[in-house]
């Protein structure tokens, strides 16, 4: 009878031990991700990137998964932190490649780790689709890894977008003609700074001051200073997000009342707007959004449900739409297949929070360039294919 007993509860044990197994082993689709959660591009990561993998793994996983073929794969996210650098995030994407063999990969956060990474991805055939990076030369980029797809457009786009703006401002008489532009020393703002000077040139501007600085530089009272001697009439910074409070803080402190102030990466936060209540009335940031859009109503609703975190009002629903083009291309393609993939994106046509998506050349032509914080609001006055742009207005002086 004993004997028995022990026999059935070995049995029982055993089958335990088998079901334990196989849930361990389910099959899933492991996605990699490598971006920033240490050095000076964590705030902006911490703001846009990673509250959109926390909710579309939420999002996915609620409804059993993505389709492929005949099964239906929960979303395993494998992440690392490329502390804010290019080397890091070579190693990460090394990693996630050869040790990890996650199925996709995510592209990383900021330009210049995309322009970093992309070589490496396209050796190990992942599509990489870039919604926190511009760059200009696109069309040569995409010739040479056509594994790259570009949601943000080029650098070109965001920078004439700042000058047609100023300009509509010249024009009705509420802006006068000088300028002063500062960037950050890094991959993005040199893409900018590159396309903007000609830009403004060609638009009859006067560029009255003009400096760089190095990413992560904790005093920017100079530039400020700098731009209020010139006594320049709009004020042009192609910041990230450290900087672009920085600077409105010290624009403040030393009363740069210039007309139209416009700040890059990071003025489109809804922190941006929280720090600075009525002081961010009026100023221009890159980005923007149409705030009367249903689809991104919903999902603004729903990333803070989720998340907890209000997203801001231009990457975020993108990084959130890559996620969806990635999922929808593995569901038509129907397997693991990366080369098909890549493929279906080129080709495809995509239903996601900023609307039907499809790709020329790898890039998307519909973007918005300039937002306008109108009542806790950054409100887009200028872009590219998109609907819902209000006009530009002269910036109040600062309180």
């Amino acid at each position: 009878m004993l004997r028995r007993t022990f026999n059935s509860l070995m049995v029982s044990v055993a089958l335990f031990s088998l079901g334990a197994g196989a849930a361990i082993a389910e099959e899933t689709l492991k996605v990699g991700v490598s971006a920033s959660k240490t050095g000076p591009l964590t705030a902006g990561a911490t703001a846009v990137y990673w509250p959109n993998m926390q909710l579309w793994v939420h999002d996915v996983n609620q409804k059993g998964g993505i389709k492929v073929g005949e099964k239906l794969l929960k979303v395993e996210l494998v992440e690392y932190d490329d502390k804010s650098g290019p080397e890091e995030a070579v190693k990460n994407i090394q990693r996630l490649a050869t040790v990890d063999k996650v199925d996709f990969i995510v592209a990383p956060y900021t330009t210049g780790i995309n322009l970093a990474a992309a070589p490496l991805i396209a050796r190990y055939g992942y599509p990489q689709l870039i919604a926190t990076g511009n760059a200009n030369e696109l069309e040569t980029f995409v010739k040479r890894w056509p594994n790259s797809f570009w949601l943000l457009g080029k650098a070109s786009d965001m920078s004439t977008g700042v000058v047609g703006t100023l300009k509509t401002l010249r024009d009705k008489g509420q802006i006068g003609n000088k300028v002063a532009l500062a960037h950050v020393g890094e991959a993005f703002g040199l893409e900018m700074i590159q396309s903007a000077k000609p830009a403004f040139k060609t638009a009859g501007f006067d560029i009255v001051y003009e400096t760089s600085y190095p990413i992560g530089t904790q005093d920017l009272a100079p530039i400020i200073s700098g731009a209020k001697a010139a006594k320049a009439d709009a004020f042009v910074a192609f910041s990230y997000p450290p900087d672009t409070f920085a600077l409105t803080e010290q624009a403040q402190i030393q009363g740069l009342n210039v007309d139209a102030f416009y700040v890059g990466v990071g003025g489109a936060l809804s922190g941006y707007a929280k720090r600075f209540a009525k002081q961010a009335e009026g100023v221009l940031a890159m980005g923007g959004i149409n705030p009367a859009d249903r689809a991104y109503k919903d999902y603004r609703e729903r990333h803070k449900q989720v998340t907890g975190q209000e997203p801001d009002y231009w990457a975020s629903p993108v990084v959130y739409a890559s996620l969806q083009i990635l999922q929808q291309a593995i569901e038509k393609v129907g397997s693991k297949d990366r080369a098909a993939v890549t493929k279906a994106i080129s080709s495809g046509t995509f239903d996601t929070v900023i609307g039907k998506v499809s790709f020329n050349n790898n890039m998307l032509g519909r973007v918005w360039t300039v937002g306008q914080w109108n009542n806790g609001v950054l409100q887009g006055v200028n872009g590219l294919g998109v609907d819902g742009a209000n006009a530009p207005i002269k910036k109040p002086a600062w309180n």
